[in-house]
């Protein structure tokens, strides 16, 4: 007899709700059903499970209709969800938010509404057979050589080419198809499947194929394994190695990156090799593109190669074979905005586990946690120390910024030494990146007389100069106002910048050498994907010598022609107030010293530092990162913190302050009445008022040999007894488990 009842999951923070079947036939376990919830509202829910057992009360509302003819979601997804739910502390329904795109969970009732899938095409450029006019072509290479090189290259091919292999943007293709020298054409991404198979992996060096063969030993033997390769190594060559053989078997693959920007380059540089059936996933696509990826993913039965941020781990694939989570390290894996509040890594090697898939981690700076596991024997690890093409480690310089201004060797924010290295670079018609990890014109404005610094009036922080548009700016609440000149308490001190950002960083390197073409990549000129993608590709075509940024330019990018890196103030990387700061530090910076020298020519790092003596710099110029992980790891071992722990944040808000505090402190004696001196806090945050909401933390330390499962159990009773109280009603309370 067919179960008469479906739990439902709803994408509202909710637990899952009863329904009745009803009349709807074929409704599985993973199934995209509407509902009616209340009143009037209609949803997209997806069936959690079947049974028999009908609600408190006995009434049901019935399931509206089926969206589809198989099931959304397979068995291993909904396992997920369930899990995700449970560890993060969250209810399902806030993991169906993130999980489904828009287009998908939040239509009413309309069969317009819902499309079926249709099979994905691929845009393709061919030149018009009628066209063959030769000196339309020879005034095209004198004056529009950009057009002139898309034609050759089209040419060259054969008169046709994917889209996406052509070198060219929008406003050179509509120019080429309005003058009736190129047509457009889309044809079935199945039908150009075959290019694939015709196009070459890359050839290996002697040491990448051993890293490569230790790899596959380590999957044999464990479901992880950790690629610990030097920057430039040529890690994402062994990636594709392993990727073609999951293909081969026609498996799916799912391969992380941290950022969204990192996406475009990896994304063309895999389409050379396995064609149009790459395709990329993350936030930034519109809900239209979104969903058509993943309803194509739900339809497919294996071979997709899917690159993309932490959001493409909710893609439901059938036959997931692998997952590589690249540059592991990287604190862009953490969703700590809104609920569910994940790690992607831990994540990942959830869902291949599930799957009883193979997940390969990759850094050149391996997150302390990872590396952990490596030394209990959770993970395989492979080691792989040289850069591809013999090319040397890059030069460290670390250069004392407080004995050049003794000397009188320093201009502006920048020692003579790093200065000097910009000059014989620019002479040398190299490029440069130099890395400051604070956007905006300067820390904060301080008025000479009075001492007063403008702050946001509804968050506890200083305004941000940004002087390109004239404005102080609140970087939490978005909160603008314009810069004055003059001190609006005392009106007589001067405002003047405290500190510096990028956007200085910017204008002082464009008055030292105005020769240079200089460029800024950070939060305010990233506008959208599509910028960001503008820019990375310029500068790597040779259009900047200088390349001004925050800590994106460190994030996996590949420029041939950057051969220094200068980093302004690496202090504020080391002198933050958190246990992980050191480990960090290291990250960024190797990180980003990896970005240079990465052809045939060795690269310099200047680091500017006020404390040349800090243990990290030793490390730095040893390259010893075993010594750096057994310091910190004996440091965390001796105060109980993560890998030895599990953090979990209790972060209390309320636009009341004296009832946030009251209502922190309840929590806190109960917890610490079953938790005892694990408990931490209550405490202010550095920010603790943002957008008019006054905040508390708690912090839990839980070892990890104690069972997490009732430590959340215990947390969650406890914080559903304060939110339960009349008197808290309008507190917010969150849990962040695995806090970064």
């Amino acid at each position: 007899m067919p179960a008469r009842y479906a739990d439902i999951v709803l994408p509202l923070a909710q637990p899952a709700y009863t329904f009745s079947v009803g009349d709807v036939e074929g409704v599985a376990v993973g199934d995209a059903v509407t509902v009616q919830f209340g009143a009037r509202s209609i949803y997209t829910g997806i069936v959690l499970r079947l049974h028999d057992t009908p609600p408190q009360g006995g009434r049901a509302k019935p399931i509206l209709a089926r969206l589809y003819e198989r099931p959304l979601l397979p068995a291993e997804h909904i396992r997920l969800w369930e899990w995700i739910a449970d560890y993060y502390m969250c209810s399902i329904g806030e993991v169906m938010r993130v999980a489904l795109p828009s287009l998908i969970k939040s239509h009413a009732l309309s069969d317009e509404d819902y499309h079926p899938y249709t099979p994905r095409t691929v845009k393709f450029l061919r030149l018009n057979e009628a066209f063959d006019d030769e000196p339309m072509m020879e005034r095209m290479s004198r004056r529009a050589p950009r057009r002139y090189a898309v034609v050759e290259q089209l040419r060259s091919a054969g008169g046709e080419l994917p889209r996406s292999a052509v070198a060219a943007d929008a406003a050179q293709v509509a120019a080429l198809v309005k003058a009736g020298i190129v047509e457009v054409v889309e044809r079935e991404a199945s039908a150009t499947e075959d290019v694939a198979s015709e196009r070459r992996l890359p050839d290996l060096s002697p040491a990448q194929s051993e890293a490569l063969q230790g790899v596959r030993e380590g999957l044999k033997q464990s479901a992880v394994a950790l690629l610990h390769g030097v920057t430039s190594s040529g890690k994402t060559e062994i990636y594709t190695h392993i990727i073609d053989q999951t293909l081969a078997r026609g498996e799916d693959v799912l391969y992380l990156v941290p950022e969204i920007s990192l996406t475009t380059q990896l994304v063309s540089r895999l389409r050379g090799m396995f064609g149009e059936r790459v395709v990329s996933h993350h936030s930034k696509l519109t809900p239209a593109q979104r969903t058509r990826t993943f309803m194509e993913v739900s339809a497919s039965d294996g071979g997709n190669l899917v690159v993309g941020a932490r959001s493409a781990l909710f893609l439901p694939f059938r036959r997931l074979g692998l997952v590589i989570v690249d540059e592991e390290h990287d604190g862009g894996y953490k969703q700590s905005d809104t609920a569910p509040r994940y790690n992607g890594r831990d994540v990942a090697v959830m869902l291949a586990s599930l799957y009883g898939a193979k997940c390969l981690m990759g850094s050149a700076t391996p997150s302390l946690e990872s590396y952990s596991n490596v030394m209990r024997g959770k993970y395989a690890y492979v080691r792989l120390t040289e850069r591809y093409g013999g090319v040397a480690e890059p030069e460290i310089i670390i250069s004392d910024t407080l004995w050049a201004v003794k000397r009188g060797e320093r201009k502006s924010h920048f020692n003579k030494e790093l200065l000097d290295r910009i000059g014989e670079r620019l002479e040398r018609h190299e490029q440069v990146i130099l890395f400051q990890n604070r956007r905006g014109y300067s820390s904060y404005m301080e008025c000479s007389e009075c001492g007063y610094t403008p702050r946001c009036g509804k968050c506890n922080v200083t305004l941000t100069p940004h002087t390109s548009n004239g404005t102080l700016r609140c970087h939490y609440c978005g909160h603008t106002q314009q810069i004055t000149h003059l001190c609006p308490r005392c009106g007589r001190g001067e405002m003047r910048p405290m500190g510096f950002g990028t956007e200085r960083v910017e204008q002082e390197i464009s008055r030292l050498f105005p020769q240079a073409r200089v460029m800024r990549l950070d939060g305010d000129t990233m506008t959208s994907d599509g910028a960001c993608r503008r820019m990375i590709e310029a500068f790597a075509r040779g259009e900047a010598d200088v390349l001004v940024g925050t800590q994106i330019v460190a994030k996996g990018l590949d420029f041939g022609r950057v051969t220094l890196i200068g980093v302004l103030n690496a202090d504020n990387l080391l002198n933050a107030p958190d246990f992980r700061a050191v480990e960090r530090g290291w990250q960024m910076l190797m990180q980003v010293a990896g970005r240079c020298g990465r052809r045939d020519r060795r690269g310099e790092v200047v680091v500017q530092t006020s404390d040349p003596a800090h243990p990290l710099f030793g490390w730095m110029l040893a390259g010893e990162y075993s010594a750096m992980a057994a310091a910190m790891l004996a440091e965390r071992h001796l105060f109980k913190y993560p890998p030895y722990s599990r953090l979990v944040r209790i972060t209390l808000r309320d636009t009341d302050p004296q009832r946030v505090s009251r209502a922190a402190v309840e929590l806190a004696t109960s917890l610490r009445s079953t938790f005892g001196p694990r408990v931490v806090g209550p405490a202010t945050p550095l920010v603790d008022c943002v957008r008019g909401w006054h905040i508390v933390e708690i912090m839990l330390k839980v070892e990890v040999e104690a069972s997490m499962s009732r430590a959340r159990g215990l947390v969650r009773r406890a914080v559903d007894a304060v939110r339960g109280r009349s008197e808290y009603r309008n507190t917010v309370i969150i849990c962040d488990v695995d806090v970064l």
